[in-house]
């Protein structure tokens, strides 16, 4: 936990990490504060009625050790994968934390997947088991004959049970709730996170339980020095990213801080002004996007009696403009961090210690040394750009891809991390966000990978090619557009477009389905063959551009780096 002080070197300076050899997540979210006062408030749930359940500490206790005993009932072992296809709610924090406490390896899984998606993640995994509900239940049924591994899917709010089928309730309720957890070592797998990429399929980063003690000092930094007495946490961010899942979950209930809960099938901004000011939420982890569509609510602290202490922002760069109206409407300062999924929070701001410079990804976080480093992994100087990388061995720091050795390979020069953003540091040690070296996009707070969404276009049969990119939006960031080559024969008319939306709509989730559509005779190629994106996005902006510039106004556009 970090320790207070009036600097930014002190607090760095006095950081030092105690990782204990035997670690066992599900005890360090849940038992450990169970154990020593079991009434204690751990999730507070509003449905979309309005309705409100709290769960305490030993409530989360016995019902995932009620599960942890199903899971060994249906034949699962130590180092076994279970999908948590869940939106916010208290089965999901059951679920993660019984996997944990048994040994077994979780999977988030977002409810938005479309069925590709999710036969991918859960094959790739070897998912021996996975726990959904019937809203997402026939897109499971729809791919279980392309998943041998997939033994039994547990069903909140099922209406059969059987062999495969079960219904999690009635196997709860006959479940005992005394459960012995694994002794897991500190480097044990504990959960794989899948992550996009620009080419091929996903990646999934396998995160040891170490992980959790790696993103304390990333929370607590943004959040000044959190917990704080009367904290409670938010987020809008579904707990399927980790994001949501390490970052404002697992942070707040390692430290024994009551977690709400609230599945809104869209952000709507009045709907969570009213929502942090009825349950005085004082913590939370939003994306710029969501705060840009706060600006909407007219006077929110006023007006609603929101009570923020600290707002902590990730995702895409964040403005002037929105860390001033973040102090005048809301009365905080928003504290933007940086970090990836398999690397996470490794550098923030501090407003309580330091100066906010708006844009920036703040200093590195206590803990962890992040510099940029040149093509042959030398640490670079002040101004000049490079590769952000982490110093290796960190304990946030993911295990490996799996299934997937080269990649692992290939994301390390040395010992350092590649995150694969390029960047720059300043005197002062604050760190600038210059561009992406790959081809990942950022909209709403999503970095969204284009190889899914070409490899579901292409599936079309009157799509020959397809290439996908992102270009500037002032709300999302980036807005996702597709270039599509399409088969002799077909003409790209407005029936056909919507052919091909109504078939990507089926198929994906929507944060990653195009906005926009433009079909093209060819596609700009590489001599190997690969589609050249960056020339797509080069053109993109320069079109933007002169558009702009016809109407009077020049944009500030700065192309990627790559």
């Amino acid at each position: 936990m970090l320790k207070q002080a009036d600097s930014y070197e002190e607090v760095y300076g006095s950081f030092a990490w105690e990782v204990p050899e035997v670690l066992n997540m599900g005890v360090e979210v849940c038992d450990k504060h169970a154990d020593a006062d079991g009434a204690r408030t751990a999730l507070i749930f509003e449905n979309e009625n309005g309705d409100v359940t709290q769960y305490s500490f030993q409530a989360l206790k016995a019902l995932s050790n009620k599960f942890a005993n199903l899971l060994n009932a249906k034949g699962l072992k130590r180092g076994d994968r279970l999908g948590i296809l869940l939106p916010q709610s208290m089965e999901t924090g059951i679920a993660h934390i019984a996997a944990w406490k048994a040994g077994l390896i979780s999977i988030p899984l977002f409810t938005l997947f479309g069925e590709d998606a999710l036969k991918f993640r859960l094959s790739d995994s070897g998912a021996r088991a996975l726990v959904t509900d019937t809203e997402n239940l026939g897109k499971i049924e729809a791919i279980l004959g392309d998943l041998p591994d997939l033994e039994v899917v547990f069903v909140t709010g099922a209406k059969r049970d059987g062999n495969v089928i079960v219904d999690l309730w009635k196997g709860l309720d006959a479940a005992r709730d005394a459960f012995a957890p694994v002794n897991t070592g500190a480097d044990e797998p504990a959960f794989i996170s899948y992550t996009s990429g620009t080419t091929g399929n996903p990646k999934g980063a396998l995160h040891a339980h170490r992980t959790m003690i790696g993103h304390l000092p990333g929370m607590e930094f943004p959040h000044e020095f959190f917990p704080q007495a009367g904290d409670l946490m938010w987020t809008p961010a579904d707990w399927a990213w980790i994001g949501g899942l390490m970052n404002a979950l697992m942070t707040a209930w390692y430290h024994g801080v009551p977690v709400l809960a609230h599945r809104a099938r869209k952000f709507d901004p009045e709907h969570a002004v009213r929502l942090m000011a009825g349950h005085q939420v004082r913590n939370t982890f939003m994306p710029p996007t969501a705060l840009k569509l706060m600006r909407e609510v007219e006077n929110p602290a006023q007006r609603f009696g929101v009570k923020l202490r600290t707002v902590a922002v990730a995702g895409e760069p964040m403005g002037a403009e929105l860390l001033e109206w973040g102090r005048q409407a809301l009365g905080v300062g928003f504290n933007e961090f940086y970090g990836q999924t398999e690397c996470n929070l490794v550098t923030s701001n501090c407003g309580l210690i330091m100066e906010a410079r708006p844009g920036s990804m703040g200093r590195a976080v206590p803990g962890h040394r992040v510099e940029i480093i040149d093509a042959e992994g030398n640490v670079l100087g002040p101004e000049e750009e490079g590769h952000i990388a982490v110093r290796s061995p960190d304990p946030v720091m993911f295990l490996e891809y799996w299934n997937d050795a080269q990649a692992t390979k290939d994301k390390f020069s040395g010992r350092w991390l590649l995150t694969g953003d390029r960047g720059a540091k300043d005197a002062d040690g604050y760190f600038w966000f210059l561009g992406r070296e790959d081809d990942v996009i950022t909209s709403a707070g999503y970095r969204i990978g284009p190889g899914e969404i070409e490899d579901c276009l292409v599936r079309h049969p009157a799509v020959a090619l397809a290439a996908v990119i992102g270009i500037p939006d002032p709300l999302r960031t980036e807005r996702i557009k597709a270039f599509i080559q399409l088969r002799p024969g077909n003409d790209g008319d407005p029936d056909l477009e919507r052919d091909i939306r109504d078939f990507v709509n089926r198929r994906l989730s929507p944060h990653e389905k195009p906005r926009l559509i433009e079909f093209v005779e060819t596609l700009p190629m590489t001599a190997t063959g690969k589609i050249k994106r960056k020339d797509l996005r080069e053109a993109e902006i320069a079109k933007l551009k002169k558009e702009k510039e016809a109407s009077g106004f020049i944009p500030r556009i700065r192309p990627r780096s790559g």
